[in-house]
Parts: structure tokens; sequence; C-alpha cells
């Protein structure tokens, strides 16, 4: 039973963040647009990653989870705490680092949440295959909590994000979407405690919420310019020494060109031979 739900789950957390990835990401890939604004392969990665990053972040979450509807606040608000500052330090982390970093981070930041979120509701949904399966309330609000997780570790990824030249619609960094995820794990893991309809209640208000906050920033994708297919060739303005010169500029007018296919300087003997 434990494997039957854990494969539910699994199913359903990858149907959900993988689905956003390959839509709302996906919009700004070819043949959508000219020039795909992102690193297909980095994103991968970045997916990969929220996986891996998502699995202890999940067990702090079902602890969470348990302690606040055990009325234990204490230990509830210190996993919540380990739960939103964890999350927002591995978005720093990843776009900090080389191989994530430059304009086309905020792909990849939403890549890595999403698929965070997919680990929680995986979380979500297998804790429910694994009770009493009810297809009432208690389904619904299995549901929509699941979609609400997603929907909040996108937003909070996008909320996250520091303000540029061009991105201007940005959140207000970390703490802004440290706040925000708080927020809603708080109504996450409070909802429960007043039955299947309160949890479907609690879900809904941060499904809401987290759909606003998202297509407010969403603009913001679409500023990102696609990267440069060709880099940008350096061409010396000078010859070099010995009066050769390099690839790509002329040699000087009037000199010709000596045995060893450079240009002979001024005044310089023939070579021998």
């Amino acid at each position: 039973m434990v494997v039957a739900s854990l494969t539910i789950g699994a199913l359903v957390g990858i149907v959900l963040s993988g689905g956003f990835v390959y839509y709302e990401i996906g919009r700004f890939a070819e043949p959508q647009v000219p020039v795909t604004r992102f690193d297909e392969r980095r994103e991968i990665f970045a997916y990969t990653a929220g996986l891996f990053i998502g699995v202890p972040l999940a067990v702090v979450f079902v602890l969470y989870r348990l302690e606040i509807t055990g009325a234990a606040l204490i230990g509830a608000f210190a996993l919540l705490a380990a739960l939103v500052a964890g999350t927002e330090a591995a978005q720093i982390a990843l776009l900090r680092s080389r191989f994530w970093s430059g304009p086309a981070g905020p792909f990849y930041a939403l890549g890595f949440r999403a698929a965070v979120g997919g680990i929680l509701a995986l979380a979500i949904v297998a804790s429910y295959a694994g009770g009493r399966v009810s297809l009432g309330v208690d389904l619904a609000a299995t549901a929509i909590t699941a979609l609400a997780v997603v929907a909040l570790e996108v937003a909070g990824g996008l909320l996250s994000l520091r303000p540029s030249p061009t991105a201007r619609v940005a959140g207000g960094g970390p703490w802004s979407g440290a706040v925000f995820g708080a927020v809603g794990f708080f109504l996450l893991g409070l909802g429960p405690i007043a039955g299947p309809a309160g949890g479907a209640v609690a879900g809904g208000l941060v499904l809401v919420g987290s759909a606003v906050v998202y297509f407010r920033l969403r603009p913001l994708l679409a500023r990102i310019a696609p990267p440069s297919a060709v880099p940008a060739e350096v061409v010396p303005s000078q010859p070099s020494a010995y009066g050769r010169t390099e690839t790509g500029v002329p040699p000087a007018a009037g000199s010709a060109p000596s045995r060893a296919g450079g240009p002979r300087g001024p005044g310089r003997p023939p070579s021998a031979g």
C-alpha cells in the first residue's frame, strides 16, 4: 500500500510540476518564439535539482503538518522556518552558481521551484492515498492542496527574484518570497485542523493568492532577451609584435607579405632562404 500511495503521489507531482514547465516555460522555447530564451539543458538540470532538494523539504513539510495539527506550535513554527529558509537558500545558491546564473535565471528558478512543489504534492497525495481513501471532500481537499503547493512554489520563485533593470516588475527579493511562502504554508497547515472542508478552503485561498502573484510577475519572463547564438568575435585594433597581424585585421597599406605569410615591417630585410 505504501508503494502504491508513493507511486500515485509521484505521478500527480510529476504531472503538475512537469505540466507547468512544459506549458509555462515552454512558451519561451522554439517554435513558440523565434529563439529560445534559455538553455534547455540547464532548465532540465534545474528541474532535476529541484526534485532532489524537494525530498528533504517534503520531509520537513510532512513533519510541520503533523506538528501543527497536533497543536505543537513551537515545533511547527520551527519546522515552518526551516522549510521556508531551506527553499529560499536553495534558490539563491542555484542562481549564484555559474551554471545557472545570467539573464535566463528566472526560467531556471521556475523549473527548480516547480520540481520542489511537485515533490511536496507527492507527499500530500501519498498521505491521502495511504489512508482511508474517500471520494468526497477529502479527495477535493487533497487535489486543491496539491495544486496550491505547486502554485505557491512557482509564485514564490518569481517573488524571490531581486529587481533588475530588465525585470522591473519583479518582487522585492528573498525576504518577500520568504514571507509569502511562510503565510501560504501556514494556511496549508492550519486549514486541515478544521477538517477536510477547512483544508479545501485553505488550499483554495493559497491557490488564488499564488495565481494573483504569479500572473502579476509573469510579464518579466517576456522581457528576458534570448541568448546570443554566436558570440561576438574579438578583433584587435592594432597589429601585434613583429609586424604580424591577428586574424580578421587586414595588413597595413603598402606592406608586402613575407614568405612566412605575414606582412613585412618597414625597413626590415627579407628573411634568408
